[in-house]
């Protein structure tokens, strides 16, 4: 029984059979207030290559009154199961369906998700798709290669705003509500979109240089237009037109383009065509830093890129996930870089500081696979949203963009849009494109790199005589052994790296020379840097064009380990922290050294960016990687710190706000806690440090984890902050109560009852892991391994995917931790999508900016 799935063989035999035309939608969400379901009819007009032939159409829906094919009505109780209305008897060449259902409104971030605000108590409902989920709101052909026109009809509530992937117009009938939405052009099923209740909006127009004019539109709730900065949305969205249009020699191929902040949303940002919505944390009610400004503006700026790669050109079938994805990540990466005016030239430092350890990390574990997935399924695709794809991905292709040269890189996806607009391709069509502008043969280098799983260590050989003057240098690859579990072979692969010198100036480490080359192979020699005096510090990988661990070798170790903060550039700092970072969790580097490294060099490390990293790395470190008898006196350090640093930083700054969550989430003694409790209630304070409503739920979120504050704290915050947010907060503070009684009604509210909305359970479940509770959650390792598979079968894949990973016991660090998960996983024979989310397998931080939370929170 296929259930909810779709096998890749059965999308390339429909899509062999069919050709689809198009679809007519009409919605009434006039009951959409009080909520439970609602009548869905679709009509779609498509072809087929054979007379007689059967297929199916996918629809999840509580009940389908009418399935009429041709004309002629079908039994509905014989033709609807397992998600799929059978058609069978086609006519060759055009056929036409009608069918009426009811469909259900979600609260878990698919589908058609309902929510309502707890200020106004309105309504507010949006669309979520990627990746099977257009199915759950009308019924499709839900495979991305079956493009077609859709031309949606809503009927609304009084004093709702409707928005889709066409323009808005006018209300039809103002007395009902009726809105008509104009066909859109050929796109795939998973960017339809439809948003609609009484959201706010902003409008402005993005006029280019050739006289083209779009207009643009900004949506949230209007409890949040307080907050709304849209000046500053608007000004990274132009700058991401004006950019994308040159480099991609191809106009915004859409009618308008609207980004819409809503309530509720699962991943950071999804690239509906010209209606992108976007988690509304993204709308910030505090004071935060510059780093979560730059991952909201890289999050815009992916989902623009969407609009070219992956909404005008789509992926043939998911096993290109990876490239739409890493395509998206690296361009808006590159935006931010190389824009004129952007704010964020130092974008690759974040890149190497965030995005890239987290590739590193997972393609450390035995869930790790080649960038290019075979995805068999969509329960394969489904837990491909991951390091590799998105980050690996997006380093690869900065690899290749190197490779290739930057010219060439742009002039052959130029072509690419030209040849394949609002059509499907493959991975091989743009690797044939990039050949002819660039005359690179890339068929070993794409079997090198997007074929194989692991990873690479680059080491420096550099020999030298009585004088310091290099007499000998080559760069060593090495390919480690994949973890235990993982498939495939370690290879060698071509890199394209710069090898930087660094020596001392003035006190600081300053490049003095560069040079940049292929290397292949276990070792490449470098003849270059024969005869020259041997720098303080070699850094291979210097500009981090390719993807590696890079070891310094022992003079340039000692070097960084002193100057580490003394760098005049970001990026070599970031490149040097991501590598001691790397050595930590490879066991090469104590955690008690990494400290003591951090500790050195952090308090001269400008990117606020990099500093919020380590801040989150230390913790971990400290919690996870520790000798367990160190763990209180590297905890004690640290959090010492933590509030010297605090004290230190210069009034309102980035910095001071950064140090000041930071001291919150470890604060510990007596006397921390005590300063802790008069920051919140304003007895103490820092110069500049504004106690705003976020920061006052960070500290008393840690008050009420180590028992300082309990339930009448909360209730009263609570009654400060009556918002969605304040709720969540709230269930986050509950559910941190270090005794056995919160501990068992959170995990009751998350496991057993499992009714909870997406974002209030993802609240709940962040409250319930807290690091200084190990001993309070033990009991739950036994409970987890007896209770995650029933969760999986049962609940919807977002809502299963937050309870496997987040309560997963990663804090019970023990040989019988692990012997537990590998008992699970050969007695409950998990499936393909539960086998990968096990943290035994995975890692899972949050996810990138636009598939998880926003580093600000």
């Amino acid at each position: 029984m296929p259930g909810t799935n779709l096998t890749r063989e059965e999308a390339q035999q429909r899509a062999k059979l069919l050709t689809v035309d198009s679809y007519e939608i009409e919605l009434d969400l006039s009951g959409a207030q009080e909520g439970g379901t609602y009548r869905s009819v679709t009509t779609v007009r498509f072809r087929s290559a054979e007379a007689g032939a059967a297929t199916f159409i996918d629809l999840v829906a509580p009940s389908v009154h009418e399935a009429v094919l041709n004309g002629k009505a079908l039994d509905v109780a014989a033709v609807f199961r397992d998600s799929r209305i059978a058609l069978e008897h086609l006519a060759a060449g055009d056929n036409e369906l009608r069918v009426v259902a009811d469909c259900a409104y979600t609260n878990t971030g698919e589908g058609l998700h309902r929510f309502v605000d707890p200020v106004d108590q309105q309504a507010y409902l949006y669309t979520q798709f990627e990746v099977p989920d257009a199915r759950r709101v009308f019924a499709s052909f839900e495979q991305p290669d079956l493009k077609a026109t859709f031309q949606f009809t809503v009927t609304a509530p009084e004093g709702w705003t409707v928005i889709s992937n066409s323009p808005t117009p006018a209300p039809e009938d103002v007395k009902d509500n009726v809105w008509r939405f104009a066909p859109t052009p050929r796109i795939s099923t998973y960017i339809t979109a439809l948003i609609a209740g009484p959201y706010h909006a902003v409008h402005s127009s993005y006029e280019g240089k050739d006289g083209q004019s779009v207009p643009l539109g900004i949506y949230c709730r209007p409890s949040l237009a307080e907050f709304l900065d849209a000046d500053a949305i608007f000004e990274v969205t132009r700058q991401g037109f004006d950019w994308f249009q040159e480099k991609f020699a191809y106009d915004y191929p859409f009618a308008k383009y609207d980004q819409l902040f809503v309530p509720e949303f699962n991943a950071g940002a999804m690239e509906n065509a010209g209606a992108v919505t976007i988690r509304d944390q993204y709308v910030f009610r505090s004071k935060v830093t510059d780093a979560a400004y730059e991952v909201r503006a890289e999050t815009i700026l992916h989902e623009l890129a969407h609009m070219w790669f992956g909404d005008l050109v789509t992926m043939e079938w998911w096993n290109d996930l990876w490239l739409n994805e890493s395509f998206a990540t690296y361009t808006s990466i590159a935006c931010q870089a190389y824009a004129e005016g952007s704010k964020w030239p130092h974008a690759w430092t974040t890149f190497a500081n965030s995005m890239k350890t987290w590739a590193y990390r997972q393609d450390q574990l035995p869930s790790t696979h080649p960038i290019m997935a075979d995805i068999r399924d969509l329960d394969d695709v489904l837990v491909n949203f991951d390091g590799i794809t998105y980050a690996k991905g997006a380093s690869v292709l900065k690899q290749l963009v190197a490779y290739v040269g930057m010219d060439a890189f742009f002039k052959g996806v130029q072509a690419y849009f030209k040849a394949h607009a609002f059509g499907n391709t493959r991975l091989s069509d743009l690797l044939g494109a990039l050949e002819e502008t660039s005359g690179r043969d890339l068929t070993a280098w794409s079997k090198a790199w997007l074929e194989t799983a692991g990873i690479n260590i680059l080491r420096p050989e550099i020999e030298t005589d009585a004088q310091g003057v290099i007499t000998a240098f080559g760069v060593c690859q090495e390919a480690p052994a994949l973890p235990a579990g993982a498939k495939g072979e370690p290879v060698l692969r071509p890199h394209r790296i710069a090898i930087g010198l660094y020596d001392l100036r003035d006190g600081l480490l300053t490049r003095t020379d560069r040079i940049e080359l292929d290397i292949d192979g276990g070792l490449t020699q470098v003849p270059e840097l024969v005869g020259r005096a041997r720098p303080a510090v070699v850094l291979l990988n210097d500009d981090d064009l390719s993807y590696a661990k890079v070891r310094l070798d022992e003079v340039s170790l000692s070097n960084v380990t002193a100057y580490l903060g003394d760098f005049t550039e970001s990026l070599p700092r970031a490149l040097c922290w991501a590598s001691a970072w790397d050595m930590t969790r490879d066991g090469e580097l104590a955690t008690r050294d990494y400290l003591s490294l951090v500790l050195s060099g952090i308090g001269k490390e400008s990117d606020i960016g990099v500093v919020q990293s380590l801040h989150r790395q230390v913790k971990l470190a400290i919690d996870l990687y520790a000798d367990p008898a160190w763990r209180e006196q590297g905890l004690a350090t640290w959090t010492e710190a933590t509030l010297e640093h605090l004290r230190a930083a210069a009034p309102g700054s980035d910095h001071q706000l950064a140090w000041a969550r930071a001291f919150a989430a470890t604060a510990r003694t007596e006397g921390q806690l005590t300063y802790l409790s008069a920051l919140l209630d304003g007895s103490a304070e820092v110069e500049g440090l504004v106690v705003d409503t976020e920061l006052r739920w960070a500290f008393l979120e840690r008050l009420v984890a180590t028992g300082v504050a309990g339930e009448a704290a909360i209730e009263a915050e609570l009654e400060r902050d009556a918002t969605a947010a304040g709720q969540r907060h709230a269930a986050t503070a509950r559910a941190a109560r270090p005794t056995a009684e919160a501990k068992a009604q959170a995990w009751a509210s998350v496991v057993e009852s499992g009714d909870l909305p997406n974002a209030v359970q993802e609240a709940v479940i962040g409250g319930f892991v807290q690091s200084d509770q190990v001993e309070l959650l033990a009991p739950y390792t036994q409970k987890y391994f007896a209770a995650v598979k029933e969760v999986w079968d049962t609940r919807s894949h977002e809502i299963a995917q937050q309870v496997a990973v987040g309560l997963y016991p990663s804090l019970q660090v023990s040989r019988a931790t692990l012997d537990a998960t590998d008992a699970w996983l050969a007695s409950a024979e998990p499936n393909a999508g539960q086998r990968p989310l096990c943290p035994r397998h995975r890692t899972y931080p949050g996810g990138p900016p636009e598939r998880g939370p926003c580093p600000a929170y």
